[in-house]
């Protein structure tokens, strides 16, 4: 074989749009030889993923190039905030990679039920407690598999079937339909299963409806359930031990209570946007933050107020989050 005396020549990129139809992802360099004429093209590299190739002339200049052609990402894996939000977890294929993601947020969740239900039974913490860190964990756990599911609507709607299942399963226990000793003790305040016919059938209402209507690029969502689970729930555990002091339009609500509130739903919402943002879901900025925190804030003063013991917490504040995140974000 002839000896050769290669030199890079260039090395460009092609520029990549993430929401084009048609822009293809290619790298390409091409080197000049000396003393080598090039007579074929053999391909070096092929996969799922990247078409690579050798791409050479036969004249008298001797030259030939090398191109890596990266496969465009079809748009159906495309989130608008960018690349990252798109690339499917478990399969090309988005419907089947949704069901994988929806078997495995399903189990998680379920598995959550089940083992707060038997901390319940064993009566490890008294029974408000328990409720409140069901109500804390659950819906902040489930939005951690969001990312698991494609971009597209039938991801945001098989994510929700599963709270959605859960509204069938508040249901049918509330009703006494279906009898499940562990997880009325586990989810009611005084252990009466037509009470999960309120709060816990708003609960999971909240969270299947953020899935379907605004999904993770929207912070409306982050806000709603950040508010509900971490905010609510933190707001009556605090207000419980240090409520000591009342407010003067509400006996029943403590000022160490709406200070916890308006705390834990605003680190919360802040945690998740930037969660979201690691995959291109959202776009993190200081405005967003002061919005969150406008929302959280409005969530507290309403949960606070004498309707809120009438209606259900679990009701009103995610309603406020909702509203007022129309209007700010």
């Amino acid at each position: 074989m002839a000896a050769a005396n290669i030199t890079v020549t260039y090395l460009s990129f092609s520029t990549v749009n993430p929401n084009s139809h048609s822009d293809l992802r290619q790298i390409s360099f091409s080197v000049t030889t000396s003393r080598a004429t090039v007579t074929n093209t053999t391909p070096f590299f092929a996969s799922s993923s990247v078409i690579g190739g050798c791409f050479c002339n036969n004249n008298n200049n001797n030259s030939f190039s090398f191109g890596f052609q990266y496969r465009r990402i079809p748009l159906k894996f495309r989130s608008a905030r960018g690349p990252a939000a798109a690339l499917p977890m478990f399969s090309e294929d988005p419907v089947v990679g949704d069901v994988v993601a929806a078997a495995l947020s399903g189990g998680i969740a379920l598995s959550m039920l089940r083992f707060w239900g038997e901390i319940a039974k064993m009566g490890l913490f008294e029974q408000k407690l328990n409720r409140k860190l069901v109500h804390i964990s659950i819906g902040l756990v489930f939005m951690l598999c969001w990312p698991m599911f494609s971009s597209g609507s039938h991801g945001a709607i098989l994510a929700a079937l599963i709270p959605g299942v859960n509204i069938i399963k508040m249901l049918l226990l509330g009703l006494g339909v279906w009898k499940d000793e562990a997880t009325v003790k586990s989810m009611s305040r005084f252990g009466d299963h037509r009470e999960l016919l309120k709060g816990p059938l708003y609960y999971a209402t909240t969270i299947s409806l953020a899935c379907a209507i605004y999904w993770r690029t929207s912070p409306i969502a982050i806000a709603a359930i950040c508010n509900l689970c971490a905010g609510d729930g933190l707001a009556d555990i605090v207000g419980r031990r240090f409520g000591s002091q009342k407010l003067p339009y509400n006996r029943n609500k403590s000022i160490a209570g709406s200070i916890a509130m308006v705390v834990a739903g605003f680190l919360a919402s802040i945690g998740y946007m930037h969660y979201f943002s690691t995959f291109g879901y959202v776009e993190e900025s200081w405005q967003m933050v002061y919005r969150f925190f406008v929302v959280s804030l409005a969530a507290a003063l309403v949960e606070s107020h004498p309707i809120s013991t009438e209606l259900d917490d679990n009701l009103t504040v995610p309603l406020t989050a909702v509203l007022v995140g129309s209007f700010i974000f």
